[in-house]
């Protein structure tokens, strides 16, 4: 398993990273809670668990955050998606919370940092040059790394930008390479089968909804999920900068 649940994120943490949905988690029967489907997957080889939870009050979801981080935050990074006060009221809690990871349209990065302080996990959602550029530009320290997507189109985020595929995703890669030098993490209708070309496109890891979530035994999906990463060998093209790290 990876840690620990504070300070800087290693890059191996990202290597199979868990963004968690609340519907399809419940599963067919509607019998599953988040926090089933986080436990077997994190059982299974999840490096990274994101939380996101779009519709659920703020206590509902503190609570979720609390529960999560108690059963597998020792284990693995716990992050919370947007919700910089539930991150900050489960930190208060005691919770081992490790950050927070914001949007576009979310509060600005730099406020962001402000607000969970150096200790923090920060991760930013990107897919644009303007938006890459705009990282480059931030002070240093101000964000962890990059979720860049969608890479396929996906139903579990909607309001997603126009998909990427794995050509769209390595050109952005490239570009945080030479401008940040910051971890990316590939969204967006990830499956099993994208591991190898992701890898090879410079993604650090990958980041999956539905593969996890709606499957029938999330354990395993992730067990599959993560040999495949593995099996793909380092990030980056062979002569890139990523390949070795």
């Amino acid at each position: 398993m990876t840690g620990p649940s504070t300070g800087p994120l290693a890059p191996e943490a990202l290597t199979l990273y868990l963004v968690t949905d609340t519907a399809l988690a419940a599963g067919p029967t509607g019998s599953r809670s988040v926090l089933d489907v986080v436990t077997a997957a994190v059982a299974g080889g999840v490096t990274c668990v994101q939380l996101r939870e779009k519709h659920a009050s703020a206590r509902t979801f503190l609570d979720l955050v609390v529960a999560v981080a108690d059963r597998v935050g020792d284990c693995v990074p716990v992050l919370v998606n947007d919700r910089v006060d539930v991150f900050l009221a489960a930190r208060r809690a005691g919770a081992a919370v490790a950050g927070v990871h914001v949007g576009q349209d979310d509060l600005p990065a730099t406020a962001v940092r402000d607000l969970v302080g150096p200790d923090a996990v920060v991760g930013l959602s990107a897919s644009t040059p303007a938006e890459i550029d705009a990282v480059a530009a931030l002070p240093a320290g101000t964000v962890d790394y990059l979720g860049i997507g969608a890479v396929h189109t996906t139903a579990t985020k909607p309001d997603a930008p126009a998909p990427l595929g794995v050509d769209g995703f390595a050109r952005a890669a490239a570009a945080v390479r030479s401008s940040s030098g910051l971890s990316v993490v590939a969204i967006g209708g990830v499956t099993e089968a994208d591991a190898a070309p992701l890898r090879t496109a410079g993604a650090t890891g990958i980041a999956v909804v539905s593969a996890i979530c709606a499957a029938e035994d999330p354990e395993a999906a992730a067990r599959a999920l993560l040999g495949a990463v593995d099996a793909a060998g380092p990030a980056g093209p062979p002569d890139s900068p990523g390949a070795s790290r």
